[in-house]
């Protein structure tokens, strides 16, 4: 019985030691920046969510799921953003999300963090690293990092814009969460 009664006290605590966190999209952002003809341009992704389970305690059990509306991409540039959703891009009607999920957090010393994971865009799904900084302070997480892709790994840039003559091959993802326990 005494057995029992402590299995169920373990379980009972499972769900506060998962440490579930609550993304704050006002004071997030996601986004992109790349070249084109050589200059430098940058975007963000207007609709995407995520889920975060994460215990100081346990970084090596922490789980982050994001899904990205990819037909939600935005540089300011008109002609680019009607493009972006289109075939030779994203082909956000074949493909509407992009999807990283990675479970564990690695510390790297101090404030920085690496957590191995699964990026999947337009159907391709590759394992990457992806660094990052994680500050902790009163309830409020603070994440930011970037991952550095080569964007036809994926698929996004067909036909003519395979090669990386006009549109640079080398993109960068940007982010900064801001989630509360």
């Amino acid at each position: 019985m005494r057995g029992i009664l402590v299995a169920a006290a373990l379980l009972m605590a499972a769900p506060a030691w998962a440490g579930e966190w609550a993304v704050q999209p006002a004071q997030s952002t996601l986004g992109f920046s790349g070249t084109e003809t050589g200059s430098a341009f940058s975007g963000t992704f207007r609709k995407w969510t995520a889920s975060i389970a994460y215990d100081p305690a346990h970084p090596e059990a922490a789980h982050v799921h994001v899904v990205i509306d990819t037909g939600s991409a935005a540089t300011g540039d008109t002609q680019r953003d009607e493009a972006l959703p289109d075939d030779d891009w994203f082909a956000a009607q074949k493909f509407p999300q992009a999807v990283f999920d990675a479970t564990g957090f690695a510390p790297q010393g101090g404030d920085k963090f690496a957590t191995t994971g699964t990026l999947t865009i337009r159907g391709v799904a590759r394992k990457v690293t992806l660094p990052f900084t994680l500050d902790v302070a009163n309830g409020v997480a603070a994440a930011k990092g970037s991952l550095p892709l080569t964007r036809t790994d994926y698929g996004v840039g067909q036909g003519q814009w395979s090669g990386g003559d006009y549109v640079g091959l080398a993109v960068t993802v940007n982010f900064t969460l801001v989630a509360k326990q």
